[in-house]
């Protein structure tokens, strides 16, 4: 079996079904024999577990991923560039080149973008949901500029994956700098309290710790530990701004 297909088998889950498992159906059929084939069907019919992976959030991110990219109407190089680093940081640079032969499939293809968000809700606790949003986000700074239309693409996939506003815009606020920026991520106001800012940064401490997102892989960690960064020097610009201890 080729590494492409062990990859396909490791750690999947819930992502054998629904849409998801569609997009994984097609590619197998093209790109295995009969004999390969037939396993995906004994392992599929199998598979009932419904604990989020590495394997099953990889996935899922290339589905995502290739929505975002489109979204302005052009596949840049840089975009590329982007989810191959991540994903030779995740699995390792030999296997690579075999998520981006499945990411090709994807990108030539339109699919049910709703549907997918709502399986991955069902399947994905909420830390990892917002971990997905901050790649997104990463993914259309790739070029240097964070394209409105992109940027209305990861509303629409916030949106779908239950993902409330406050949250959308903490996050959008670290890649996309507005006047009140550091008080979006916190999700608090200007006209906030002293009082107010500071619970505001414990609520937002907590939610966006890296070790909420430990079962999804090293590199998904790293991601996390950036949102995390940006939180705290939020906080510590608001108190520098009103002259906090």
């Amino acid at each position: 079996m080729s590494n492409v297909n062990k990859w396909l088998w490791g750690g999947l889950g819930w992502a054998f079904f629904g849409p998801i498992g569609g997009i994984l159906g097609y590619f197998v059929a093209s790109n295995m024999d009969k004999n390969e084939q037939s396993m995906f069907s004994s392992n599929r019919s199998s598979t009932g577990g419904t604990q989020t992976k590495a394997g099953d959030f990889g996935l899922s991110l290339l589905v995502l991923f290739g929505a975002v990219m489109k979204a302005d109407g052009q596949v840049l190089k840089s975009e590329l560039d982007f989810v191959k680093q991540f994903f030779v940081r995740q699995f390792g640079a030999k296997y690579a080149q075999e998520r981006m032969l499945l990411f090709k499939d994807i990108l030539e293809q339109e699919y049910p973008l709703r549907d997918v968000c709502v399986q991955i809700k069902r399947n994905m606790d909420h830390p990892a949901r917002l971990q997905m949003i901050h790649i997104l986000f990463g993914l259309s700074q790739a070029d240097g500029r964070v394209h409105p239309k992109e940027i209305e693409m990861i509303q629409d996939i916030s949106r779908h994956l239950g993902i409330s506003q406050l949250d959308f815009d903490s996050i959008k606020a670290m890649f996309v700098k507005v006047t009140d920026s550091y008080y979006k991520i916190l999700e608090t106001e200007s006209s906030a309290t002293n009082d107010e800012v500071k619970k505001a940064y414990r609520k937002m401490a907590t939610k966006y710790h890296p070790d909420k997102v430990t079962h999804l892989g090293d590199d998904f960690q790293k991601f996390a530990e950036e949102k995390f960064k940006k939180v705290n020097e939020a906080y510590q610009q608001v108190k520098k701004e009103r002259g906090l201890v």
